[in-house]
């Protein structure tokens, strides 16, 4: 059986205060020195993970005493050094394969470098979480009634690996695309291959759009509520979310969706509480996960970009083994029925205005 390990660590402030409440009442400058100095630490053991093949698996949760702008705004080898314990840690609990969680997926060379010195293979499950947010986009259509061919795409994020291959896969199926960015120039570099698609740097571009896909390395909201039209769905892949929860509050009339959450087969259980429904993962844990399944500790996904053939490899693996999409949730909460109707109303409404 083929062990795994996964890297987890705090999204904000908030989330360091939940083991070290006098964070909250000191700067974050001292916060980040303290958090400097600690070291990775085994968080949990992952147990109960079968696969439909009969296949099993194990592993752990390490968490890395980070938060995002220690990763945006310090020193990359800095932050390899100490993902690089992670890994050290992995081999020494069995693990033959570890997968890099929120931002340290994205630092540097987005694996590579990590890749080549850790001690067991290493993914960033970046390839699944394109797949879940390609089904869960185009599932939220359906329920929604939106035609893809007769709708405006828009891809924020997509200069990054997740948001580029998501415009890739999708854009063929819209009447039209725009890519936002933050560098004009790159973004237009990322029209290539893309039909119908015009790029800006510009969120009131959103405006004009049925149906988003966000995947930034932000570490705040760039999508306010009043860059939305009525009725669109936003499929929001990114951690720190890309959507502030304003919309949540003065936006009933939008659906806004979490790229990747994912149905795990198996009794799993986790052993801690990360704000998901039992049983239930993000899409690039589960990626670490098929990889132990399939008895496959190689470096799969890693580097700044994702292919088209590594995200269809991913799918067949789920199918496989019993991974599924699990739902909608939106903030934390699952999106029920009731909601699903009210912003299909709200589409109906804008149409016959």
């Amino acid at each position: 059986m083929t062990r795994f390990a996964f890297v987890i660590h705090p999204l904000s402030i908030q989330d360091v205060a939940r083991k070290y409440p006098l964070a909250l009442r000191v700067p974050e400058r001292a916060v980040e020195w303290f958090l400097d100095r600690k070291k990775p630490f085994k968080v949990s053991d992952i147990r109960g993970i079968q696969s439909l093949t009969g296949a099993t698996t194990e592993g752990i949760f390490i968490a890395l005493p980070m938060t995002p702008p220690m990763f945006t705004k310090g020193d990359s080898e800095r932050a390899y050094e100490r993902i690089l314990e992670c890994c050290e840690i992995a081999r020494e609990e069995g693990c033959q394969i570890i997968g890099l969680g929120a931002f340290t997926s994205v630092v540097g060379d987005g694996g590579i470098t990590i890749a080549e010195r850790s001690p067991i293979a290493v993914t960033t499950g970046n390839s699944y979480t394109v797949a879940t947010a390609i089904e869960g986009t185009l599932k939220a259509c359906e329920m929604l009634e939106i035609d893809p061919a007769k709708s405006h795409l828009a891809v924020v994020g997509a200069t990054g690996s997740i948001g580029r291959t998501c415009a890739q896969v999708l854009a063929p199926q819209f009447a039209a695309t725009t890519l936002v960015g933050r560098d004009l120039e790159r973004t237009k570099l990322a029209l290539r291959g893309i039909p119908n698609a015009q790029a800006t740097t510009d969120p009131r571009a959103l405006k004009t759009a049925h149906v988003v896909v966000t995947v930034t390395s932000s570490e705040s909201a760039v999508i306010q509520p009043d860059h939305l039209a009525t009725g669109a769905v936003v499929c929001d892949v990114a951690r720190p979310r890309d959507v502030s929860v304003r919309v949540k509050r003065d936006r009933p009339d939008v659906l806004v969706i979490e790229g990747g959450v994912v149905s795990v087969p198996g009794e799993v259980d986790f052993g801690v509480d990360f704000g998901f429904p039992p049983k239930t993962a993000y899409a690039c844990m589960s990626e670490t996960m098929m990889l132990a399944l399939e008895d496959t500790p190689v470096s799969f996904t890693v580097g700044k970009t994702v292919s088209v053939d590594q995200v269809e490899q991913t799918q067949l693996w789920a199918h496989k083994h019993g991974f599924k999409l699990s739902g909608f949730r939106s903030f934390e909460r699952e999106v029920d029925a009731s909601v699903i109707e009210q912003v299909r109303a709200a589409r109906v409404r804008r149409a016959a205005s």
